[in-house]
């Protein structure tokens, strides 16, 4: 039996959300671990989401062009095995090193599902209606940032921060289950391509050679850079600038439940307006609100009640931002790629969030318990982001 449309969205959501899972329950963790950890150097517990991200864009790199050799589920399997583990040795670990190191293999193994749902979706469908099956994806996956944070902040309650990797545990076994019971594996043995470094070089030199692939791999960057930036600091900001550590996953979890009308929004009106004009429109909102919130920092209007009620909005606003440009410029990068959707998942993925970890990261550094950090890097990512999306523009019309 075929499954169904809707199932289909849910387990490809359930696929992708393991990375915000893996993210976001981590958050209420951060300041227990530094405590215990790294506590005279408490920024260092950034190590723990950053090695993540950094890992799962390695490995984004060659999961791809892996499931177009040996299958899409095959590659699955793969990555639950490495993240099972790695969530293991996290669980034991007693130095912050060791968790970084683990994180990073754990990211490796994220990347599998990440990948493959990608793939998945492109093997299946294509265009417009392509856009649109991820927006719909994004919506069910909008529910894991909203509820990760605050299973985490239960957890660390009940028991100890420790007990957020059991969970990691749990939902990777579920969604691998479901794979391998639901999907049918769409690469037939007779379309595999096989794994071979000239072949690899071969699509990576196609893929970077097409204009609106390497100007919507730039736009990525920036607008994931934004949400990086965000899901790096956010967290400390609450806590060291705001006071209201102990709220933080109650209203991170509103923000992202919120946030899920982004991709119904774009569900609705990305085959009436085309991609390229909402992800230019998303981009250049961001800057607008990026500006004032930088004004309200300076003339001291950020702190108090309206202040923070502020912030929450504009972070709000960049998780909306994520729900109008994500799922359009990976279509718009996938669109002339689908006889080698693999690798170009991979590669696309692996170029967009090893580029934007960087600028996090580099964001990250200049954190001194104020927002001003956060809001000035994105304030210039958007920017930069805007003006890569205005390119697009000298491509395909029908986007």
């Amino acid at each position: 039996m075929r499954i169904s449309t809707p199932e289909f969205i849910s387990l490809m959501a359930m696929l992708v959300a393991t990375v915000a899972i893996s993210i976001d329950a981590m958050l209420p963790a951060l300041p227990d671990i530094a405590l215990q950890l790294t506590a005279k150097n408490p920024n260092q517990v950034q190590l723990i989401l950053s090695a993540f991200i950094g890992g799962m864009a390695l490995g984004t790199l060659v999961v791809g062009p892996l499931s177009d050799s040996f299958g899409r589920k095959n590659i699955i399997y793969f990555g639950a095995v490495i993240y099972i583990s790695f969530s293991a040795l996290c669980m034991f670990a007693t130095n912050l090193e060791t968790i970084v190191i683990a994180r990073v293999f754990q990211g490796i193994g994220a990347a599998a599902p990440r990948v493959v749902s990608q793939a998945l979706v492109r093997d299946l469908y294509s265009g417009r209606e392509m856009a649109r099956i991820t927006s719909f994806i994004m919506i069910i996956f909008s529910i894991a940032p909203a509820i990760a944070p605050l299973l985490g902040a239960g957890l660390i309650s009940l028991f100890d921060w420790r007990a957020i990797f059991v969970i990691f545990i749990i939902f990777a076994l579920i969604s691998t289950i479901w794979t391998k019971i639901r999907i049918r594996e769409p690469l037939r043995p007779e379309m595999r391509v096989p794994f071979q470094i000239k072949i690899f070089r071969a699509a990576f030199l196609e893929i970077i050679s097409i204009g609106i692939v390497r100007v919507s791999i730039i736009t990525l960057i920036f607008s994931y850079g934004t949400l990086f930036t965000c899901i790096l600091l956010v967290q400390q900001v609450f806590d060291q600038f705001f006071g209201r550590a102990n709220s933080f996953p109650e209203w991170f979890a509103v923000i992202a439940a919120f946030s899920a009308s982004a991709s119904f929004l774009n569900s609705m009106l990305v085959m009436k307006l085309g991609m390229r004009r909402l992800i230019s429109a998303a981009l250049r909102v961001q800057i607008a609100l990026s500006a004032f919130m930088l004004l309200m920092f300076w003339t001291g209007a950020i702190t108090g009640n309206l202040g923070f009620g502020c912030f929450v909005f504009w972070v709000f606003s960049l998780f909306f931002q994520a729900g109008l440009t994500f799922g359009n410029l990976t279509a718009l990068a996938m669109e002339p790629l689908g006889h080698i959707a693999g690798t170009a998942a991979s590669v696309i993925s692996a170029l967009a969030t090893l580029g934007s970890v960087f600028l996090a990261t580099i964001a990250g550094h200049f954190f001194d318990g104020t927002p001003l950090a956060m809001i000035i890097s994105i304030a210039l990512f958007a920017s930069f982001g805007a003006l890569s999306a205005h390119l697009l523009r000298r491509f395909e019309r029908k986007y």
